[in-house]
């Protein structure tokens, strides 16, 4: 049976704001609802910011209705102007039509395309926008817009009052595009309910009015909260910027360290969000986390969860494994080559001919500038050669260090970690 999406989506801190939260309780509570989330295809991947709508979407097909992945083929070659502060540069044709190819193979890892009657539908904008006539829209679209409400948006006064960041007419017709998306989508596919991110509301209500002008029709918006950090920053980035569901973008292990370096202080919030565990079994991993917060369990149950979802077991396997060795907590003498291979395009790697002695090897490796550093270093005890601490600073590395694959792992000071392949 169809569940009130809305009350169970709250409970978890996902909604920020809904329409007519009663009514559309009741509504869901009595029928399978059709909602539909944009996806803005102004680059070839989805990042973890989006991962907040498209768990809402994952969510509503669980609780029983039918999710909508609408794809901006058509509102991408305008661009949002939400909350920016210039025009973005316009995307050609086929440049959209490629983001769009790629962003509907990561939303497929989310969503169920068979499942019945409330199989997941992916939809793109452009076949409907590209085929409406100017004089049409204007006629059909555009009459049902007071120009007031158009401008009374904080970035658009904004932009209006400072000359240097003025607003252009394709970019303020961009909430009318979206509006005709959700009339559309309400009238072909019986879908009644839009969601998004907070920045999305006006333009939200402005699909509501059309349908409400135009067909005498109920819709209903949902948005969803902006997730922030317990820094304040906004979730989603790594210090090498944002965190992205393409692999060619952010490798699965960068993808999984991401999530084990979760903030203790958000831990519990980002599992109500990103995962599918039930409320009580958040509340025992919280409890266990707050008498252990050393362990990491947390955040190894939620990387291990995200990295599967994105990218598979296999992988979410690999950079686990790989993610253990570099902690300490798997001998590396143990690990297999596939895992050394993965550790190698994560971290510094250098090139070394066997026999060598341990200096030379870190400096190959780039873990020190000189061979005297490298030997007071070892002098110190702060060098170790596959896991194991050395103290002779004449220690060569011989064929019997070397592990599977042709890797040998050093590390200097407690976090250091670097690979030497062996050649030749």
């Amino acid at each position: 049976m169809p569940q009130n999406f809305c009350e169970i989506m709250s409970g978890r801190g996902f909604v920020e704001w809904c329409s007519s939260p009663e009514d559309l309780g009741r509504k869901m509570e009595n029928e399978m609802v059709a909602g539909y989330v944009g996806f803005d295809p102004s680059a070839d991947s989805l990042h973890v910011g989006n991962m907040v709508p498209i768990m809402g979407l994952a969510w509503l097909q669980r609780l029983g209705h039918r999710p909508i992945a609408l794809a901006g083929g058509g509102t991408g070659l305008i661009g949002d102007p939400s909350g920016k502060t210039k025009e973005r540069g316009l995307l050609s044709v086929d440049q959209v039509q490629h983001n769009v190819d790629c962003i509907k193979g990561q939303l497929a890892k989310f969503l169920d395309f068979d499942r019945g009657s409330n199989s997941a539908i992916m939809a793109n904008n452009y076949d409907w926008l590209s085929k409406i006539g100017f004089i049409e829209f204007l006629r059909d679209t555009g009459k049902y817009f007071p120009v007031n409400f158009l401008i009374n948006r904080d970035y658009v006064r904004s932009r209006i009052e400072d000359p240097e960041k003025s607003i252009t007419y394709t970019e303020l017709s961009y909430l009318l595009l979206q509006a005709e998306d959700f009339d559309h989508l309400y009238s072909e596919m019986n879908c009644c309910l839009q969601m998004g991110g907070n920045d999305q509301r006006v333009n939200i209500i402005g699909g509501m009015d059309l349908i409400r002008k135009r067909r005498s029709g109920a819709a209903y918006g949902i948005t969803f909260q902006l997730l922030l950090a317990a820094s304040g920053e906004k979730f989603g980035k790594s210090e090498e910027g944002a965190v992205y569901l393409d692999p060619n973008r952010t490798s699965p292990y960068k993808f999984y360290q991401f999530w084990i370096n979760a903030d203790d202080r958000d831990i519990e919030r980002l599992h109500r969000v990103y995962s599918f565990m039930s409320l009580d079994e958040i509340s025992v991993l919280a409890a266990d986390h707050a008498a252990h917060p050393e362990r990491r369990e947390f955040q190894r149950r939620l990387a291990f969860e995200m990295t599967e979802r994105v990218h598979g077991a296999d992988i979410a396997r690999r950079v686990r494994d790989a993610s253990a060795i570099l902690f300490g907590e798997t001998d590396v003498r143990s690990a297999s080559s596939e895992l050394l291979d993965t550790l190698a395009a994560e971290i510094p790697t250098g090139d070394i001919t066997i026999p060598i002695s341990l200096a030379d090897g870190l400096v190959a490796s780039g873990g020190v500038s000189s061979k005297g550093e490298a030997k007071r270093k070892i002098r110190e005890g702060g060098v170790y050669l596959n896991g194991e601490r050395q103290a002779d600073e004449t220690r060569l590395i011989t064929p019997g260090d070397v592990l599977l694959g042709g890797y040998v792992q050093v590390r200097v000071g407690k976090k250091d970690f670097r690979l030497l392949r062996r050649r030749g």
